[in-house]
């Protein structure tokens, strides 16, 4: 390996220079765990990112608690609390204080660093105990770009002992330029990355592209030249990282670390693996020693019981040179906690286990809409069919994903998403990652009205609202659906130009809708439909408020009044919709080939 860059030890932290002597006595340095995870609730952001931050402007003093249990806990490095410090300073998201005030982004840096440093004095440990300026991967994000040239103002006369840029993903040549300004900032620079043998990796062990190759060993070679101090992997389980220390050391002579997470956030909130104490925690670190790790710590979900016990067994642990294949290859999994399974599981006629049901590991953010009628049925129908198999597939109207997700795992070869909300879309876009189906989806805001088809589909699914509105506002610009049909019309009038010839559309349309009109419609576009599923569900609360216009659309079509127990029920029928053609030219949907 050629020689490493010179530093300047002159003008290096205290902390930093105590960091960089163990290093060199190759005594393994020990990061702390997760902050925000530690904290007792979310101080009022809905935005992951920033929520842990955010209690540093209303919460210091139970910031200030999780550090010192970090101190105490033996950690070398403890991080600040800014991780979302880039998020707030990239998009439009305010950080407030106890009073309810805006609080500006370089008192919350000052205030971060005043934090870690006093939980350090309180502890007495201020001569080997460092502190790290912790950053998340949107230093590389449009906007973000004034970060690293003001961090040195922010820090004034008391910097951090070094600056950690963590939770990174992809590896752009923007970020070449944004770790440059990062290193002229003063303290030494730590990247960490959230990658595994397999490439990109998520917060639950979902992989994205790879295999890895050798472009991240090379990025790894580019950021040593660059001055970067430390190289790690993070956020992401730890049997995940197993292999990535051996793998970089072949391209860097960078000190290399990982402090993966033990827990995750959900729409139910955070989840962490209950079975991996202290003791488990130690023996996953040694193991990571053993692969020849110079730092060890932990993400979300790692607490200070986990960084005590890390610190005590590797407190003698020699750095070895073990080299690991991609994870699990010759060490057994370390399982985070799973339901049980059952031993003998409910299964379907087609004698597939139902219980629990397959559903995809979708999340919904906030301001997207809630299902529709029609979300499951068409769900149903895409998974009990493997519809999309081998094909390429449109949805129209995605909402959360989950109908683009369930083709992608069906294995479809591409699935394009469209919705007239950008934030549905980027909703979609993050699920199909959450389920390891990202290189297979693309998606596009949309509005159904002008939007023209530009490539043809195999499989095309909409499942869109169709509820009669009334014409109360009549200059309104956008299109007024007084009998709740518009969107359903406006995919039917253009399958034409979106369905290839032998392809397949399923459309939901409800009982509100007249049957005679869907008729008419398709059989002016040269397409035919048959009911492949239908169900009965009880007529929706958001009907209620415009009840009186639905009953008069009702009692103006063919649309069926459906009453049941004196209620109103809704039913809903799945249409698969194709091009009309002759009897013996017919042939079945083309994913059933492949079943």
């Amino acid at each position: 390996m050629r020689e490493r860059p010179q530093v300047d030890t002159t003008s290096t932290p205290a902390g930093a220079q105590l960091v960089r002597d163990a290093l060199a006595r190759q005594r393994c340095v020990v990061l702390d765990g997760g902050i925000a995870t530690q904290l007792e609730h979310k101080h009022g952001q809905e935005d992951e990112r920033l929520w842990g931050m955010e209690a540093l402007a209303s919460s210091p003093a139970e910031v200030l608690d999780v550090h010192r249990s970090y101190v105490a806990a033996g950690a070398d490095v403890v991080t600040t609390n800014t991780w979302g410090l880039a998020t707030a300073l990239a998009g439009d998201a305010h950080i407030w204080d106890e009073q309810r005030e805006p609080v500006h982004w370089m008192e919350i840096a000052r205030r971060g660093i005043r934090l870690v440093r006093q939980a350090i004095a309180d502890h007495g440990r201020e001569d080997d105990c460092a502190v790290a300026f912790a950053l998340n991967g949107d230093i590389d994000r449009p906007g973000a770009g004034v970060t690293a040239p003001l961090l040195e103002r922010a820090f004034g006369d008391a910097p951090p002992d070094l600056i950690l840029a963590e939770t990174l993903s992809l590896v752009r040549p923007s970020l070449f330029g944004v770790v440059e300004q990062l290193v002229e900032t003063g303290p030494p620079v730590w990247l960490s990355f959230r990658r595994c043998r397999h490439g990109l990796c998520g917060v639950y062990g979902q992989h994205w592209g790879g295999p890895e190759g050798d472009a991240f060993g090379r990025a790894a070679r580019r950021f040593e030249e660059l001055g970067v101090q430390a190289l790690l992997i993070n956020c992401i389980p730890p049997d995940h990282v197993d292999g990535m220390i051996s793998y970089l050391r072949d391209f860097t002579d960078l000190p290399l670390g990982v402090y993966p997470n033990l827990g995750y956030l959900t729409n139910a909130g955070w989840r962490f693996s209950g079975e991996v104490g202290g003791e488990q925690f130690a023996e996953m670190a040694l193991r990571w020693r053993e692969e020849g790790a110079d730092i060890v710590g932990g993400c979300c979900g790692t607490g200070p019981e986990h960084i005590a016990a890390a610190r005590t067994a590797l407190r003698d642990a020699p750095r070895g040179h073990r080299r690991r294949g991609a994870a699990g290859a010759d060490d057994a999994a370390i399982a985070l906690a799973r339901p049980p399974r059952r031993s003998s599981p409910w299964l379907d006629r087609s004698r597939r286990p139902v219980s629990p049901l397959p559903l995809p590991e979708i999340a919904r953010h906030r301001g997207v809409a809630r299902s529709i009628p029609g979300t499951y049925l068409t769900w149903r129908y895409l998974y009990d069919e493997n519809v999309g198999a081998h094909q390429r597939c449109l949805d129209v109207g995605s909402g959360v994903g989950l109908q683009t997700v369930q083709l992608a795992l069906n294995g479809a070869t591409h699935v394009h998403a469209l919705d007239v909300d950008g934030r549905a879309v980027a909703n979609t876009l993050d699920n199909a990652f959450r389920n390891g189906v990202a290189d297979r989806v693309t998606g596009a805001t949309a509005d159904l009205y002008p939007w023209i088809p530009d490539a043809r589909y195999e499989v095309i699914v909409a499942t869109l609202p169709q509820s009669p509105t009334e014409p109360t506002d009549p200059s309104s610009h956008r299109p007024i659906d007084y009998w709740g049909r518009g969107l359903v019309d406006q995919v039917i009038s253009k399958l034409p130009q979106a369905l290839a010839p032998e392809g397949v559309a399923l459309v939901t349309v409800t009982s509100i809708l007249s049957q005679s009109r869907t008729d008419e419609l398709l059989e002016a576009h040269g397409l035919e439909a048959e009911v492949v599923a239908w169900e009965l569900t009880d007529r929706p609360a958001a009907y209620d408020s415009n009840r009186e216009h639905i009953e008069h659309v009702i009692e103006l079509s063919d649309a069926p009044h459906l009453r049941l127990a004196d209620e109103d029920v809704l039913a809903t029928y799945l249409l698969e919709i194709r091009h009309v053609q002759a009897e013996d030219d017919r042939e079945q949907p083309p994913w059933k080939a492949y079943r």
